[in-house]
C-alpha cells in the first residue's frame, strides 16, 4: 500500500441517532418538508415554464434555481430518510464521495446563480433602456452555464483533493451526511495545511460571488435613493426583496460553516445549522418567491382558474 492509501472503507453517518425514540416523528417531519421542497419548487417550474407573463430573465433564472432547489435536497434528504426508517447508517467511501460532489456541486452552482440573478436586479433597476440587451437570451445561458461550470469545478476539486488524503479510522461522521468538515476531522495525521487550502478555497467561491451581489445592490440602492417618488422607490425595491431574501438565508449559513477552521467545529450543533441550508432553505424558496412576487401569484391564480370547472 502507497503513503496516501486509507484503510476504511465505509463511513457511518451519525447523524440523529441518538434521539432514538424520535427516529419516526423525524422521518416523518423530513419527508413531509422533503415532498413540499420538491412540490413547491416543481410548481415554480410549471409556471415559469407555461405562463407567458413569466418570461423575463429574473424568471429564467428563477426557474433554474427552483430545479437545483430540488437537486440540492434530494442529495441528502432521501438518503437521511432512510438511514431514519431503517436505522443502517453506513455508507460506502464511494458513497460518501459521490454525495460531498453533488453536494458542492449544486451549493457552489446556487452561489454563482444568485449572483446572476443579483446582476439581472441591477440591469433591470439601474439600466432599465439596455436590459434587453445586457440580458439577452444568450447571456442568460452563458451566465446559467457559467454557473453550473463553477459549481462542477468546486465539487470535483474539493472532493477529489479530501479524498486523496488517508482515512485510517475511526469512521464515525458527526453528521447527517458527509459535510465537509466532519469528514476532514477523521483524516489521520495533521491535515492543518490542507484545512487552510479548503478555506481559502471555499472563502473564494462564497465570497467572489457575495462581493459581486453586494455591488450589484449597492448601486441599485444608490438608484432607487434617486427615484423622486415614494410609490416608485417601493416598486423597484419590491423586485428585489425575494432575492434579498434568499441571499441572506443561503449566505448566512454557508460563510458560517465553511469559512471556519474544523477546530470550531460542533457536532451537536453544527447538523442543525446544516439542516437550515441543505433543507430549510429549499423549502422556503418557493414560499418567498410566490408570497412576495405580484406576478408569480398572478401566474398561480391564472393556472388554477384554468383547471377549474369548464362551462357547460
Amino acid at each position: 500500500m502507497g503513503a496516501n492509501s486509507s484503510l476504511v472503507t465505509e463511513f457511518v453517518l451519525v447523524g440523529f441517532s441518538r434521539l432514538v425514540h424520535l427516529q419516526g416523528i423525524l422521518f416523518s417531519l423530513f419527508l413531509a418538508v422533503y415532498l413540499l421542497t420538491v412540490a413547491g419548487n416543481l410548481l415554480i417550474v410549471a409556471l415559469v415554464s407555461t405562463d407567458a407573463a413569466l418570461q423575463s430573465p429574473m424568471y429564467f433564472f428563477l426557474r433554474i434555481l427552483s430545479a437545483l432547489e430540488i437537486c440540492y435536497t434530494s442529495v441528502t434528504v432521501p438518503l437521511l430518510l432512510h438511514h431514519l426508517l431503517t436505522g443502517r447508517r453506513h455508507i460506502p467511501r464511494s458513497g460518501c464521495a459521490l454525495q460531498m460532489f453533488f453536494f458542492l456541486f449544486f451549493g457552489a452552482t446556487e452561489c454563482c446563480l444568485l449572483a446572476a440573478m443579483a446582476y439581472d436586479r441591477y440591469a433591470a433597476i439601474c439600466e432599465p433602456l439596455r436590459y434587453q440587451v445586457l440580458l439577452s437570451r444568450r447571456v442568460c445561458v452563458q451566465l446559467a452555464g457559467a454557473a453550473w461550470s463553477c459549481g462542477a469545478l468546486v465539487g470535483l476539486g474539493h472532493t477529489s483533493f479530501i479524498f486523496s488524503l488517508p482515512f485510517c479510522g475511526p469512521n464515525a461522521v458527526p453528521h447527517f451526511f458527509c459535510e465537509i468538515q466532519p469528514v476532514l476531522q477523521l483524516v489521520c495525521g495533521d491535515t492543518s495545511l490542507n484545512e487552510l487550502q479548503i478555506i481559502l478555497a471555499a472563502a473564494l467561491i462564497i465570497l467572489c460571488p457575495f462581493g459581486l451581489i453586494l455591488s450589484s445592490y449597492g448601486r441599485i440602492l444608490v438608484t432607487i435613493f434617486h427615484i423622486p417618488s415614494a410609490a416608485g422607490r417601493r416598486k423597484a425595491f419590491s423586485t428585489c426583496s425575494s432575492h434579498l431574501v434568499v441571499v441572506s438565508l443561503f449566505y448566512g449559513t454557508a460563510i458560517f460553516i465553511y469559512i471556519r477552521p474544523k477546530a470550531s467545529y460542533d457536532p451537536t450543533t453544527d447538523p442543525l445549522l446544516s439542516l437550515f441550508y441543505a433543507v430549510i432553505t429549499p423549502i422556503l424558496n418557493p414560499v418567498i418567491y410566490s408570497l412576495r412576487n405580484a406576478d408569480v401569484k398572478a401566474a398561480l391564480k391564472r393556472s388554477i382558474q384554468k383547471m377549474g370547472p369548464s362551462e357547460i
